[in-house]
């Protein structure tokens, strides 16, 4: 009864809120066509993938602060759309988005090995020492190339307000269809994510490639990462707050966690991009919302475990 009650109050939310971000205020069809729904999409996108590798990190890592940024990978890929940005290949960003999330992950899942074997607690400090390393070399672009600082700050701040050239928008249509394989092939993982969080041994026992799930899984995410931050920018919080929120409602069960993940993600940013657009007088980047909502959340989750 309970799960029932949330997941109508969370459409009825969720449509309401889609309907004030499209139709809010005197927009005419050419606003709404060409500049509202394009950033509905990317925002809608941007919470899914957010939070649906959030409830995907915290069963695998058995860490319930994990979340998408946890293993440095959102660093690298800002540092490479940053990179193709500044160096005037604004189309090809989502490239060098993809590009640093890959070579981060490839640099992390090195470290976290341990005599041949998969160490959790060394994946986590090997991601703080990549979000480090690539944190000071977007410093140092962002020093070397001032007169992109505003290209720089909407990246590690998050910027929803992307406004499409005919050719980003056919590139962008093309990678929301992978991305939404990929967001399929990681509910289709839930199983094997629900057995794996018995122990590794267990889920050997009943024929998991442990490594082999661990790998799929790091690699398709980085591509969602790649993709969310070189459109997106850095949004933090979205991946920690709302699984939690969802397991709340829904207690057992990677696949409905997941759904419910995708769902809530996908309003909450549309919510938050809502505030950031109306709360002030010029627009704050969603990035400063979601922190804000997401800062005494966290510690009241690390106070509480």
């Amino acid at each position: 009864m309970k799960r029932k009650l949330f997941l109508f109050v969370l459409l009825v939310c969720g449509l309401a809120v889609i309907a004030a971000s499209l139709f809010g205020g005197a927009a005419d069809s050419n606003i709404v066509r060409e500049l509202r729904l394009p950033r509905l999409l990317l925002t809608l996108f941007t919470g899914m993938a957010l939070a649906g590798i959030g409830s995907v990190y915290q069963l695998m890592l058995v860490n319930p602060l994990a979340e998408p940024y946890i293993l440095g990978i959102s660093s690298g890929s800002a540092f490479g759309s940053i990179l193709f940005g500044v160096l005037g290949l604004t189309l090809l960003m989502p490239l060098g988005g993809f590009a640093g999330a890959g070579l981060t992950l490839l640099l992390v899942w090195r470290l976290a090995q341990k005599r041949g074997s998969f160490d959790r607690s060394r994946l986590l400090i090997a991601g703080v020492i990549a979000g480090m390393f690539f944190a000071a070399g977007i410093s140092l672009v962002m020093y070397l190339f001032q007169k992109d600082t505003m290209v720089i700050l909407g990246t590690l701040m998050g910027n929803l307000g992307r406004v499409f050239t005919h050719s980003e928008w056919n590139l962008f249509v093309v990678l929301l269809a992978v991305s939404a394989g990929v967001l399929a092939r990681l509910y289709f993982r839930s199983a094997a994510l629900d057995i794996m969080s018995g122990g590794d041994l267990y889920a050997g026992s009943v024929g998991i490639d442990v490594a082999k799930v661990r790998k799929e899984i790091f690699a398709l995410s980085s591509v969602l990462i790649g993709i969310t931050v070189s459109y997106a920018g850095i949004i933090g919080f979205v991946g920690l707050i709302i699984p939690h929120v969802v397991r709340f409602f829904v207690p057992s069960g990677q696949k409905r966690i997941y759904l419910g993940s995708l769902l809530f993600g996908g309003f909450f940013l549309v919510f938050c991009d809502l505030i950031a657009r109306n709360v002030a007088a010029i627009e704050l980047p969603v990035g400063v919302v979601t922190s804000a909502l997401g800062c005494p959340f966290f510690m009241w989750l690390l106070l509480r475990k």
